[in-house]
């Protein structure tokens, strides 16, 4: 195949490519690996949308199988291994994805979520019981080197919505290299500035487009080593062990590396590092002071959504000048712009609806709600995600709050929606609002404020946390639950999500 890691597996086969929990494949092992995966893509009916979808915990299974599907002209979709088996059905046949590749901790609601799917094909690894085996069907498939002149494809990626039923939206261009072809989609990774580096740490849930993106390195040269669920300890052992360059983290993982023993953070070398990408949320100013002093000034931070990619990016020499903000805007987009509520735009300072002017005249797109997206621009390209901030005299932005009722939690985006629409079908609740809290750990937890139809017969927290674990993936559902009047609904049934998170925080800041 045209995989620009080939020259590796010829000129250094032995030397470990992939590794994570439970094995370590050297260059000529993957490249083989790759060759099966995607001819064995190609033997199956993949119907016009050319979609699989991938619901397993971090694997060198899981990078293979995304890997697998960007050199075979498919759209993979990330489905985060958390859901439920009715919430990942849903993912699996509003992408139209015709297979489903599932590891062993999510073969049972695999098969569940294709089931209630329908016409789905379910793949999954160190699974002896499934009904098709990977190791087998990769031993099946040919060795041959695979055509590389089909045109690449985007993951579709799903964010909740505020309507609680998820949006599929594709890499936007920025954060997908494109080309007519899988050679020039790989010619076009390679110029990625993390790409000149050297080997790649897994941090984060491969579900999520920063570490996702440790499967694009890998195709294009760069070692990768695949972390299974975040232990801190861990991490640092990693970093020290394989001499790791470069990693992908959000602000709860420096909160948790910063909160190990002393002997655990000096016992290990991290003078390796030359550039971690920080993404997923705000963080806090003492936290990331404390990480460019351990670290080193290797941070750049990305503020952005997967919907328009990287917004604004922030390096820490920057930062130590401007502390607290999220950056400048680059390009395509030239410049935030904050506007008060009738839209008029506001001086330099002066917080206010914050967005963003694109270039392109892209701005957000959701390629399924066009309301979505219509609701999204002040103008076409001047587009907002859903924040309020301010801009510095010299174009820095700051997010202060979010006019969108979006809860972030360990840089985890969750949309109260989903588990409202799950209390209030209780047959004791009248009204429900869910709202994001202080939490030290995960920046935002999740409470629901939750009006009884008699105060006197409330049901209690168990029940309703209970109720939503039922049907929603655990870290959606409310941590805790507080019995009110009122969730203060206008006469037009608006609730004003802001004035409700208020009293939870210290000043004037509402979200985490």
């Amino acid at each position: 195949m045209a995989l620009i890691a080939r020259d590796r597996a010829q000129g250094r086969p032995d030397e470990i490519a992939l590794r994570d929990d439970r094995v370590a494949l050297g260059w000529a092992e993957v490249d083989g690996l790759l060759d099966r995966v995607v001819n064995a893509l190609h033997g199956l009916d993949l119907g016009v949308a050319r979609r699989v979808a991938v619901y397993a915990e971090n694997s060198a299974e899981t990078v293979l199988a995304h890997l697998g599907g960007l050199l075979a002209g498919v759209s993979t979709v990330p489905v985060n291994f958390h859901l439920t088996a009715d919430e990942a059905a849903y993912i699996v046949r509003d992408s139209r994805a015709a297979v489903l590749f599932v590891g062993p901790e999510t073969l049972a609601r695999g098969l569940e979520a294709a089931s209630i799917a329908g016409n789905v094909l379910v793949g999954a690894w160190r699974s002896p019981d499934a009904p098709v085996q990977w190791e087998r069907w990769l031993a099946d498939a040919p060795s041959t080197e695979p055509p590389t002149d089909l045109a690449p494809r985007p993951n579709l990626m799903y964010t909740s919505g505020t309507t609680g039923v998820p949006k599929g939206v594709e890499l936007p261009p920025q954060m997908f290299a494109g080309g007519a072809s899988i050679v020039e989609h790989l010619a076009a990774l390679a110029k990625n500035r993390i790409a000149q580096f050297g080997t790649h740490l897994v941090v984060g849930p491969m579900y999520h487009t920063g570490p996702l993106s440790g499967m694009r390195l890998l195709a294009v040269g760069v070692p990768i080593v695949v972390l299974g669920r975040f232990d801190a300890e861990r991490v640092l052992e990693a970093i020290d062990r394989y001499r790791i360059e470069t990693t992908v983290m959000v602000p709860t993982h420096f909160k948790r590396l910063l909160e190990l023993p002393a002997g655990a953070r000096t016992r290990h070398y991290v003078s390796s590092l030359r550039l971690v990408a920080h993404t997923g949320a705000a963080c806090p100013i003492d936290v990331k002071h404390d990480m460019i002093g351990w670290f080193g000034p290797v941070f750049t931070d990305a503020y952005g959504s997967t919907e328009v990619g990287t917004i604004c990016s922030i390096s820490s020499q920057e930062w130590l000048e401007h502390p607290g903000s999220v950056g400048r805007c680059i390009p395509p987009f030239t410049r935030a712009i904050v506007v008060d509520d009738a839209g008029e735009e506001v001086p330099a300072g002066t917080e206010g609806r914050l967005y963003f002017e694109d270039s392109t005249g892209r701005g957000v797109v959701y390629a399924t709600d066009p309301a979505k997206t219509a609701a999204a621009h002040l103008r076409p390209g001047v587009f907002t995600i859903g924040e309020i901030g301010y801009v510095d005299t010299d174009g820095y932005v700051y997010i202060t709050d979010r006019f969108s009722d979006m809860i972030v939690a360990g840089g985890v985006n969750i949309y109260p929606a989903e588990a409202e629409a799950v209390i209030i079908a209780h047959p004791k609740v009248a009204d429900v609002a869910v709202i994001g809290v202080p939490d030290a750990d995960l920046g935002e937890a999740v409470r629901a404020l939750v009006v009884p139809i008699d105060p006197a017969d409330a049901p209690t927290a168990e029940e309703l946390i209970g109720l939503c674990r039922q049907h929603l993936a655990g870290y959606k559902c409310p941590r805790a639950v507080e019995i009110v009047s009122t969730v203060g609904r206008n006469a037009m049934g608006k609730i004003n999500k802001r004035a409700l998170r208020a009293p939870y925080w210290e000043g004037t800041r509402t979200i985490g």
